[in-house]
């Protein structure tokens, strides 16, 4: 049986929705499921589906109006300091294992290795984890930066590495590495503002002028 264009259409308005329903992102999620809402949308009004034309169309506006409210919102980003027996970092660390190996594989916690430990907060919720030692004297060598689904949009990258910049500068350190150990943690990494260095590592210099 022949499949003509505008089936293709709803076929892949179908996919897209359904995809947008796998994310953990909220931001993904309104995004995928604003394309998928378009095409349906479009796929409504060219097969003379009023019905599924408008009310795609409606939800269009809605994922439109909410993407607006999360990219205007304005946010407080805090660091909350932690010691390296805290309940609650082990609780957390042990809650998100699963996650955080998706990223780093293989992480171990050594409580022993971290020079800097804090949560990133924002709006007083915890977003993420921060955990990272000193090394060959001004390097800073970051073991985790783990931020939790719902708040995957770069932010928490953007609060550590240039608004914490300064705190880093002033305790003597004048370049952060890491090592790009899985693609997705190096999709972010070269969104922040890493390069890559000769020895395969993620280097992001940090800049005094700024």
């Amino acid at each position: 049986m022949e499949i003509n264009i505008l089936q293709w259409i709803g076929y892949a308005a179908s996919v897209i929705i359904a995809l947008s329903m796998t994310m953990n992102s909220i931001v993904k999620f309104r995004w995928i499921n604003l394309a998928g809402a378009i095409t349906f949308s479009t796929y409504g009004f060219l097969i003379g589906a009023l019905p599924v034309g408008f009310l795609n169309g409606f939800i269009v506006c809605v994922d439109i109006y909410y993407l607006f409210k999360i990219y205007s919102k304005k946010e407080t980003f805090e660091t909350l300091e932690i010691r390296a027996d805290n309940k609650y970092l082990l609780r957390f660390l042990d809650f998100h294992n699963k996650e955080i190996q998706k990223f780093f594989p293989g992480f171990t916690y050594k409580p022993e290795m971290n020079t800097i430990s804090f949560f990133i907060l924002r709006n007083t919720a915890v977003a993420g984890l921060f955990l990272a030692h000193r090394e060959d004297n001004n390097v800073l060598k970051v073991g985790l930066d783990y931020v939790v689904p719902e708040y995957r949009d770069f932010k928490n990258g953007r609060f550590i590495y240039l608004r914490l910049r300064r705190r880093f500068i002033d305790d003597g350190f004048d370049k952060v590495v890491t090592s790009g150990d899985s693609a997705k943690y190096v999709k972010y990494l070269k969104k922040i503002g890493f390069t890559e260095d000769k020895d395969g590592t993620y280097l992001k210099i940090l800049d005094k002028t700024i």
